[in-house]
This record gives structure tokens, C-alpha cells and sequence, in this order.
């Protein structure tokens, strides 16, 4: 991997993460609830762009592999937060709330893949 990728990653992931706490920020004071949306809608949110963005990636070729890792890899990456996510999740079961965690759990997996099923097919009938 190259120095340059490397950069684009970073620079990607400094930007994903401003957004994630914004975004998190955001939802979290807009729709406040036991149940942490403001991760399920980082996380709904990114898996959408990222599918979008696929679906462009192959049907375009003007984008360098810099410029795909620094969207995809870098800003979708730090966006996304599966790793709160989990520690959320674990939060909510070991507070006993099996069924919110239980909510949690299933509306991040099976929503974020929707969300990014959605944006791919979605982008992919627009290109062709």
C-alpha cells in the first residue's frame, strides 16, 4: 500500500469521525431514547453512501484508487461506528434491557444492510 493511500485513508477518517460525532450528536438530541439512535443512524446512514458509492466505483472509472480509499475506506469508515455499536449493544444486555438490545442489535445488522442494498440498486439503475 502506498504512502499516498495511507494519507487518504487518514485524511478520510479525520473527516468521518468529525461527522460521526456530529451526525450522533444530532439524531441523539433530536430523537432521544433509551435505544442509541444517533449510532443506528451513523451507521444507516453511511452503509446507504457506501453503497452508493460502489455501485458509482464500478460503473466509473474517474476515480483513483487515492480518492476511493479516502471516501470509502477512510470517511465511511470512521463514520460508520460498529464498534460502538457493539459496546452499546453489550451496555443494554448487561443492563438487562435484552429486549432494547436485542432491537439494537437486529436494527443495525439488518438495517444498514437494506440501507447500503438500497443505495447500490438504487445507483446502479440511475448509471445504467
Amino acid at each position: 500500500m502506498s504512502l499516498q493511500t495511507i494519507l487518504a485513508v487518514g485524511c478520510g477518517g479525520f473527516i468521518g469521525a468529525v461527522l460521526r460525532v456530529y451526525l450522533n450528536g444530532l439524531i441523539s438530541n433530536k430523537v432521544p431514547h433509551e435505544l442509541p439512535f444517533g449510532t443506528l443512524g451513523v451507521n444507516l446512514i453511511g452503509s446507504f453512501i457506501m453503497g452508493i458509492l460502489v455501485a458509482y466505483f464500478m460503473y466509473s472509472t474517474i476515480f483513483s484508487l487515492h480518492v476511493k480509499s479516502f471516501l470509502s475506506t477512510g470517511i465511511l469508515g470512521a463514520l460508520t461506528t460498529y464498534s460502538t455499536f457493539a459496546i452499546e449493544s453489550v451496555l443494554l444486555l448487561e443492563g438487562g434491557h435484552f429486549l432494547l438490545a436485542g432491537t439494537n442489535m437486529a436494527l443495525n445488522v439488518f438495517g444498514t444492510v437494506i440501507m447500503a442494498a438500497i443505495g447500490f440498486s438504487t445507483t446502479v439503475s440511475l448509471l445504467k
